[in-house]
């Protein structure tokens, strides 16, 4: 034992007698630096979690405010957004279930959990799996009918999937408005779904008629007429068609149509 710290000291003394821009000591102190370095920012990251969710929280609440048209700078988010009543919808009947929280309910963990999702086989949106249930907020009015209902959706565009909501009037068919709060696509481009002036094309449109789901994202109006068209975003053709394939998907029998047909006839 005592040679083995004899050697030990003396591998530190030889260590410690190199010059100070040698290869040994540079690796040493970069080392050193980067345990360091790692160690303050897990504790960061785990200090600063809580606030981190919070923000996504706030974030959320804002977006579905602004979409509903119910947002204004300085506004307490907290008590603005207690107007809404989150539900958890079950996609497939278009009713409403007590299985879950809503408070807690993930909607893009349950997309991921095999027990509450499907995997789709025609999947224009390119979304792979899909809950089978999500949370939607109602809004009402000051005699408890239905005001607007705001509608999470999400498909693929160009380079990221878009994350966003929807919002319709009490009939189901007008479209109150549509921003997205979450993509990757191209700025100037596929990111102008983010421009006012786009955005707000959506208000006043109409879903679709008797023949299905008509609402059409593209450059040229449909044979359906203007009442179902909102124009497509230019230098950005695959953004555009992602846009256009993921609303008429949720929008479709495929997502909320079950909902959106209760909703028209009362039952919600």
């Amino acid at each position: 034992m005592p040679e083995q710290s004899d050697n030990q000291k003396g591998m530190i003394a030889r260590f410690m007698a190199l010059p100070t821009d040698s290869v040994p000591k540079t690796v040493f102190v970069a080392v050193v630096l980067c345990l360091v370095a790692s160690m303050v920012v897990s504790a960061a990251a785990v200090s600063l979690r809580p606030t981190q969710q919070a923000n996504a929280v706030k974030d959320k609440q804002v977006n579905i405010l602004q979409v509903a048209g119910r947002y204004e700078p300085g506004m307490d988010v907290t008590e603005a957004f207690a107007d809404f009543e989150p539900k958890v919808l079950e996609l497939a009947t278009g009713e409403f279930t007590d299985a879950f929280d809503p408070a807690t309910f993930d909607d893009r963990a349950a997309a991921d959990d095999p027990d509450l999702s499907i995997a789709l086989t025609e999947d224009p949106a390119s979304i792979g799996r899909q809950s089978r249930f999500m949370t939607v907020y109602l809004l009402r009015d000051e005699n408890g009918d239905i005001d607007r209902v705001i509608l999470p959706i999400h498909g693929y565009g160009l380079w990221s999937t878009l994350y966003g909501f929807i919002a319709l009037e009490e009939d189901g068919n007008d479209i109150y408005g549509l921003q997205f709060y979450s993509h990757g696509e191209t700025p100037g481009l596929g990111a102008e779904v983010d421009n006012p002036r786009w955005k707000s094309q959506w208000n006043g449109k109409k879903v679709g008629n008797e023949d299905g789901v008509q609402i059409t994202v593209a450059r040229a109006v449909p044979p359906a007429g203007p009442e179902y068209h909102v124009d497509g975003l230019s230098g950005a053709t695959l953004t555009t068609r992602g846009v256009d394939n993921l609303v008429k998907f949720w929008l479709d029998d495929t997502g909320y149509g079950p909902f959106l047909d209760n909703l028209k006839a009362g039952e919600i």
